[in-house]
């Protein structure tokens, strides 16, 4: 059974940054696709970034340029390093994989103006 925990989310000021990871139960980094989800209240779940078993990365127009997604195998870690907060980036941050397995509890970010 795949095990997700994230962990690193905090609160930060409007500009700030923030890396935030996802540790897997298994190797799962090597064998699947992984992706950063987002989920505020009254809002649906977003995929922000993704990245393949081959590197290839993907993001979400609203954090383009300004979120990196990448991953180390040997420590079975995906890792989301965020740059240049916004108010609008509160949310509670899960990772997940391609396709979902169970979701994990999440991480909440905060940034305050």
């Amino acid at each position: 059974q795949v095990q997700l925990v994230e962990s690193g989310g905090v609160g930060v000021q409007s500009g700030g940054s923030l890396g935030l990871s996802c540790a897997t139960s298994r190797r799962i980094c090597r064998i699947y696709s992984m992706d950063w989800y987002r989920g505020a209240p009254g809002k649906a779940r977003e995929m922000v970034a993704g990245i393949t078993i081959y590197g290839s990365t993907k993001y979400a127009d609203s954090v383009k340029g300004r979120f990196t997604i990448s991953r180390d195998n040997a420590k079975n870690t995906v890792y989301l390093q965020m740059n240049s907060l916004k108010p609008e980036d509160t949310a509670v941050y899960y990772c997940n994989t391609r396709p979902w397995a169970t979701w994990g509890q999440g991480t909440q970010v905060t940034v305050s103006s």
